[in-house]
C-alpha cells in the first residue's frame, strides 16, 4: 500500500491469516476510512487526482464487505456495501481524468455484489458503457489500467479468486483487459463484463468455503527456511507483518 492507512491494512491481513474474518473486515474498514480521509501527505482527496490514490481506500471497504460475508456478519457487509458506493458517488465529483469514473463505476458494480445489494448487473452495464464512450479520450489504456485507481479496482477480485486457486494468480491481467489495447473504449469496459460474469460467483465460493485468502505479496516457491504448519507446503508469500503460506495463508514457521 502506498497510502496512509494507520496499519489497519495490514492487521486486517494478519487477521485474515488467523481466520478472524470480522476483525479482518473492522480492521479493513478502518484503513479504508483513513485513506479516504487524508490518503497522502500532499493530497487533498477531494481535489482532482489523475492517479486516483482515493481507490486504496475504497479497496479496503470493498474487502472489508467480503470479509464480513465470510463472517458470517451479513447485515454489516451490507452496511459497508452501502458506505462505499456513498464514498464511490461522492469522488465521482472530483475524479474527472478521461476513465476514472468508469472505474468507479466499476466499483460501485462490486460494492453491490459484495453487500449483496439489488442491481449490480445492470452497474456493470454501466462501467463498461462509461468505458466505451471515453474510450476516445484515453491516450493509454494500459497506463490508465495501472494507476492505483485501477489496481485498486482490480484487487479484491484477484485476492478472492486466488483463495479458490491454490493460492496461484487466478485472475491475470490478460483475464480483466480486452485483447486490443488501441480500441481504449473495449479494453477497459472488460473488466466490468468480466467481474459481472465472476466475482459474484468467487465471493459465493469463499463465503461456501469458509476462507478468504490474504493478499499476494512477494512470493517465493520451495523456501528452505519455511514451512507452513496446516498444510506442510513451503512455499511463502509475505503479506501483512508476517510470512504466510501461498497455499492457504496460515503463517508458516521457521524450520
Amino acid at each position: 500500500m502506498n497510502t496512509q492507512d494507520g496499519g489497519h491494512y495490514d492487521a486486517a491481513v494478519d487477521a485474515l491469516a488467523a481466520r478472524e474474518y470480522e476483525t479482518a473486515g473492522d480492521r479493513y474498514t478502518r484503513g479504508g476510512r483513513r485513506v479516504l480521509a487524508d490518503p497522502r501527505p500532499d493530497l487533498d482527496p477531494f481535489e482532482p487526482d489523475e492517479k486516483g490514490w482515493t481507490g486504496q481506500g475504497l479497496q479496503q471497504l470493498l474487502m472489508a464487505a467480503v470479509a464480513y460475508r465470510v463472517a458470517g456478519a451479513d447485515r454489516r457487509a451490507t452496511q459497508r456495501a452501502v458506505e462505499g458506493i456513498a464514498a464511490t458517488r461522492d469522488f465521482q465529483r472530483v475524479l474527472d481524468a478521461p476513465g476514472q469514473g468508469a472505474c468507479l463505476a466499476e466499483f460501485v458494480a462490486d460494492f453491490r455484489v459484495a453487500g449483496e445489494l439489488e442491481g449490480p448487473e445492470k452497474a456493470y452495464d454501466d462501467a463498461a458503457e462509461r468505458y466505451a464512450v471515453v474510450g476516445d479520450e484515453v491516450d493509454s489504456p494500459q497506463a490508465l489500467a495501472t494507476t492505483p485507481l485501477f489496481g485498486a479496482a482490480a484487487a479484491t477480485i484477484k485476492q478472492v479468486a486466488r483463495g479458490q486457486a491454490n493460492g496461484e494468480i487466478a485472475v491475470t491481467w490478460e483475464d480483466l483487459h480486452g485483447p486490443d489495447p488501441s480500441q481504449a473504449g473495449d479494453f477497459l469496459a472488460h473488466r466490468a463484463r468480466y467481474k459481472k460474469q465472476r466475482f459474484a460467483g468467487l465471493v459465493a465460493g469463499a463465503i461456501a468455503d469458509g476462507h478468504l485468502a490474504a493478499p499476494r505479496g512477494t512470493t517465493e516457491y520451495g523456501n528452505e527456511t519455511r514451512r507452513c504448519p496446516a498444510c506442510g507446503s513451503n512455499d511463502v508469500n509475505w503479506a501483512g507483518t508476517d510470512v504466510l503460506c501461498m497455499r492457504c495463508s496460515t503463517p508458516t514457521e521457521e524450520v
